[in-house]
This record gives structure tokens, C-alpha cells and sequence, in this order.
């Protein structure tokens, strides 16, 4: 069992950036490969960014490439997501997600467990 809790969404212009975090209770963090993810109104909940195990590996999704960094610190059992250059698009509850195992996954439906989400949005 994992427990995610995300924070440090808010309201930011468009063109700045905010850091968004994940804090990780139970089962040993660096078991995980993390996972951000984002849903906006009306819309599916969509890939951002995941990062594998001791975080070596990354991936993104193409609309946050160049723009989005994902890091961990499993001494701080602790996942973020640094955006820069942020869009109006960009506005959404962003979850975090942990699954089991080594390969970095790009689909909801590989992640087990979840965050309750964080709200972003980004003013014109």
C-alpha cells in the first residue's frame, strides 16, 4: 500500500512556472516508478511525465517536452514536477501516480495507485 498526497498547485500567469510535489507514505519509495498525470474539464486524464525508479530514466509527454521536468528524491520519498513556460492549456488537477515494477509507463491503467490531485491553472 502507498499513500500519495500531492501539493503546491495554485494560480500562476502564463509564461511562469510552479513546482508541484508528491509525498510517498507505506511501502519503500524507490520500488516505484512515478508518474505525473493531468485531467482538465470535460477532458480524459491524460500522461505528463514519469520518472523510473532511481530516476536515471525519464519520459514526457509531447506537449511538456522542454518545458516540464520531473525529479525525485527517494531520501525524501518525495516526487516533483517542475513546469516552466506554463500555457493556458496547461490548466488541470494534476495527479501523482506510483506503479510496481522497472518500466516506465505512458498509460493510466499501468499505475496503481493515486493521488487525490492538485489544481493548476494558468491565467491568459
Amino acid at each position: 500500500q502507498v499513500q500519495l498526497v500531492e501539493s503546491g498547485g495554485g494560480l500562476v500567469q502564463a509564461g511562469g512556472s510552479l513546482t508541484v510535489s508528491c509525498a510517498a507514505s507505506g511501502r519503500p519509495f524507490s520500488a516505484y516508478v512515478m508518474g505525473w498525470f493531468r485531467q482538465a474539464p470535460g477532458r480524459e486524464r491524460e500522461f505528463v511525465a514519469a520518472i523510473s525508479r532511481n530516476g536515471g530514466s525519464t519520459d514526457y509527454a509531447d506537449s511538456v517536452k522542454g518545458r516540464f521536468t520531473i525529479s525525485r528524491d527517494n531520501t525524501k520519498n518525495t516526487v516533483y514536477l517542475l513546469m516552466n513556460s506554463l500555457k493556458p492549456e496547461d490548466t488541470a488537477v494534476y495527479y501523482c501516480a506510483a506503479r510496481a515494477g522497472a518500466a516506465i509507463a505512458t498509460q493510466t491503467a499501468s499505475y496503481y495507485y493515486w493521488g487525490q490531485g492538485t489544481q493548476v491553472t494558468v491565467s491568459s
